[in-house]
């Protein structure tokens, strides 16, 4: 494990601290003794802050909290009565259902964007991770910048270039950020009515943006995650099989932590007939996987050129199917019944079904119901990593990506080049790659860590309609990155076109397929601001 940066608090700090976290000087701990809409408000907060999360809770919170009763308190007090009735239940009895009912907020701190892919896998989680718009990744803490170094990297004789080559892409993001931010500030002046806070906050965050894909794999992260003991009992058990080093240390930082909370449900994960042997299993099998597939697919095997989204499978009688499904809980019908009789409609019958059953739908929010989720669609994307970083976070689909690499290039914003910086900016790209081919011989799965955020990565995502309905009106929205803006944009075209199914594209009525805005974030900062003078 890296060293971590740890925080010092004062006295008075700790004493407050103690009662409401299970460590203080750790990068892993646990959020015990606090109402679940305070944690859920702090976890909020914490992705669109610099701070940790810790000191965000002394800043923020404390003084909004009644705690004068709660000196005796200890985070790690209390837990003996039930430990021994999950012992019981689950340990002795095997009911796994049990450890669902038990959840923990953990934050997980100073993780690499390879690991937080890793920690975000789980779909019965949830996640809120910090944002690199909101973030100025040219902050240092303890004195360097914020990039993950892994031990066996920096012990070899290539720790030194490692270092050295992340600090130059740091830096190059640094003396980039002011440039870009006078670059917008000339391109879309102030306009009367919107105060100073929210056009400075707009043209940051279009900075951010803009330069985002020279910050390296290994830039570090923090992660908010609430799960039951089921889900990180799963979790803990594909990170300890995992191929790189920093998400089995962090396996153990994880589990020491989770243990002071919901010691019953982890019982399993070390045990060596159990957890061990399961994780044994994953291992093993993805190491005969990554054999198999190097022998049948060599590395000098060239990549065929392919469009950037690609449809690569759907149902040519998805809408039959879907009209069936919205139909069937209103009547006392078999399916197969029902099916036919939908198969004698007509074009325009089917559609008024599937219109009637959409509705008026006020916002993307409102959802229509699961007869969505019959007709499915299975994606191929090549997009840079900033842009999948946003859609890997969707839990209601299967998304599978492949090793971050610079082999298939990188994606440079138009407004890098009309600032003049793009020559800093291939230079960046060249050093990151230049470093990955150093390290891919020797540290395989550390070499990810040297590749810029701004290089392609290939990854697959199958989804129902439902799922996509949501996934493609959210990630086109204009206040949207722009990389990730474009996939969702020509998903839904090719929904519609290629596959055909035009009704279904036409209940996703909230798909902006504008151009890129001016300032993507600045009618959202309006509608912040507007908020903050009610209140």
């Amino acid at each position: 494990m890296t060293v971590y940066v740890a925080e010092e608090f004062t006295p008075e700090e700790a004493d407050i601290l103690r009662r409401y976290f299970t460590n203080l000087d750790g990068p892993v701990f646990a959020l015990v003794n606090l109402p679940e809409v305070v944690k859920g408000a702090l976890f909020a907060r914490y992705s669109r802050s610099p701070k940790s999360l810790r000191r965000l809770f002394l800043d923020e919170f404390v003084n909004e909290l009644d705690i004068t009763g709660d000196a005796s308190i200890d985070a790690t007090v209390g837990l003996r009565r039930a430990e021994e009735l999950y012992d019981r239940v689950f340990f002795e009895y095997g009911d796994d259902s049990v450890a669902q009912l038990g959840g923990v907020h953990l934050a997980c701190e100073q993780a690499s964007n390879l690991l937080t892919k890793v920690l975000e896998w789980g779909r019965l989680m949830s996640y809120l991770e910090q944002s690199t718009r909101y973030i100025a990744y040219d902050a240092r803490i303890g004195g360097r910048y914020r990039f993950y170094r892994p031990p066996e990297v920096l012990m070899s004789s290539l720790g030194t270039r490692y270092v050295g080559d992340m600090d130059r892409l740091f830096d190059t993001y640094a003396e980039l950020v002011p440039q870009l931010q006078e670059f917008f500030r000339e391109q879309f002046p102030k306009q009367d009515g919107d105060s100073d806070f929210i056009y400075r906050q707009a043209i940051r965050a279009k900075a951010f943006d803009a330069l985002r894909g020279i910050l390296p794999a290994a830039s570090l992260s923090n992660v908010g995650i609430y799960g039951t003991g089921q889900a990180y009992e799963m979790l803990l058990l594909r990170m300890r099989a995992h191929a790189l080093p920093e998400a089995r240390d962090y396996a153990d930082l994880m589990l020491t932590e989770l243990r002071k909370v919901i010691p019953s449900f982890l019982k399993r994960v070390d045990l060596d007939d159990r957890g061990v042997a399961w994780s044994r299993y994953l291992e093993t099998t993805r190491n005969r996987m990554e054999d198999l597939a190097q022998r049948l697919f060599p590395a000098e095997v060239a990549a065929e050129h392919v469009p950037a989204v690609q449809l690569l499978d759907h149902d040519p009688d998805a809408e039959i199917k879907l009209v069936t499904a919205m139909l069937s809980p209103y009547t006392r019908l078999p399916e197969r019944q029902i099916e036919r009789r939908v198969r004698e409609m007509s074009v325009e019958e089917r559609v008024a079904v599937i219109r009637t059953y959409t509705g008026h739908r006020g916002n993307r929010r409102h959802k229509p119901g699961r007869a969505f989720e019959r007709p499915s669609y299975r994606f191929e994307i090549l997009a840079d990593y900033g842009a999948f970083r946003d859609l890997q976070r969707h839990r209601m689909l299967t998304i599978e990506w492949q090793q971050l690499t610079p082999r298939h290039g990188y994606a440079r914003p138009q407004a890098v080049d009309l600032a003049g910086a793009a020559d800093a900016f291939d230079a960046a790209m060249a050093r990151s790659a230049a470093l990955y081919d150093a390290l891919a011989e020797r540290f395989p799965a550390e070499a990810s860590y040297a590749v810029s955020l701004a290089y392609n990565v290939r990854f697959t995502m199958q989804l129902n309609a439902r799922e996509a309905m949501h996934l493609i009106e959210l990630r086109s929205t204009p206040q949207g990155h722009p990389a990730y803006r474009l996939v969702a944009q020509e998903m839904h075209r090719l929904l519609a076109e290629e596959a055909g199914h035009r009704a279904i594209a036409e209940a996703m009525s909230f798909v902006d397929h504008s151009a890129e805005p001016e300032l993507e974030r600045l009618d959202a900062e309006r509608r912040a601001e507007a908020r903050r003078n009610r209140a």
